[in-house]
């Protein structure tokens, strides 16, 4: 990943907490040739010792990469948006402002129990908040069982951690007002407010 120095992002709360954000992510693998795929991926553990894991259906061309021992590359990507140079008081550059953490890892493949244990805490996060959810418990006993052979379940554990957060860091206060100003306008309030929150903390 390059990361220039101002926006190179190192506390381990952010990056465990930007996984937790934003649990979708790209999944990359060396097969016989380079491959990714996009899967939901969650952590667990504590900001400087955690894990993930997931799980890929074995149709999935990657599958036959999917071996303990493995290494891949996990890229969970936050919210991004174009930055027209026309929103600044003097001419310059165009750019775009963009978070995302990447995690390098080694892969251990789960047992059955753990890929259940997996899928409950999986179906459970994103369930939890619908109006009526349909838990992991819930799901058919005969649907689960004509499902759970077709997939995979695996734990990543890290190897090397990167992140970044280029958020306009550095640049002139009016310039930032006006990109924060354009791009809630603009309909991308949440990129819009973190900008404000790491150029104008005390404003």
């Amino acid at each position: 990943m390059y990361q220039p120095k101002k926006y190179k992002k190192q506390d381990s709360e952010y990056i465990f907490s930007f996984i937790q954000q934003h649990p979708f992510a790209t999944f990359v693998m060396q097969n016989e040739e380079l491959q990714a795929t996009h899967i939901p991926v969650l952590v667990e553990g504590k900001p400087k010792d955690f894990r993930l894991y997931s799980h890929i259906a074995n149709h999935n061309e990657m599958f036959s990469a999917l071996r303990n021992g493995a290494k891949a590359l996990l890229i969970f990507q936050g919210e991004d948006a174009y930055v027209s140079s026309s929103w600044y008081a003097e001419k310059d550059i165009s750019t775009w402002d963009y978070s995302a953490v990447h995690v390098s890892v080694e892969i251990q493949l789960q047992t059955k129990e753990e890929l259940e244990n997996s899928l409950e805490k999986l179906v459970y996060r994103f369930e939890k908040d619908q109006q009526q959810p349909l838990f992991y418990k819930d799901i058919p006993k005969q649907i689960i069982a004509e499902h759970l052979p077709l997939i995979t379940g695996f734990w990543a554990k890290p190897i090397q951690v990167k992140a970044i957060a280029k958020h306009h860091q550095g640049s002139q206060e009016k310039d930032v007002k006006s990109v924060i100003n354009h791009l809630t306008r603009n309909g991308n309030p949440s990129l819009a407010e973190k900008i404000k929150k790491e150029n104008l903390k005390n404003k």
